[in-house]
């Protein structure tokens, strides 16, 4: 078992950023609700552009993320 530092260097923080942005980007997809950086929470039913713009982002940064893991272990 790694120790917490190890975790928290490259490249390992890559891919455990990469799925923090998808596990929010999934359950903001799901619930109709996103956290914005300074706004607060932003309703699918309400903020439709808002909202669809935070969630692509989020699935973005987890993809790009995941990505960089990669091709630094490779």
């Amino acid at each position: 078992m790694p120790d917490l530092y190890s975790l928290l260097r490259p490249p390992s923080i890559y891919l455990i950023l990469g799925i923090v942005f998808l596990v929010g980007a999934v359950l903001a997809t799901c619930t109709g609700k996103a956290r914005t950086w300074g706004y607060g929470w932003v309703y699918r039913t309400q903020e439709r552009g808002n909202f669809w713009s935070v969630v692509v982002i989020c699935y973005f940064a987890g993809v790009i993320c995941i990505g960089i893991f990669l091709y630094m272990v490779t």
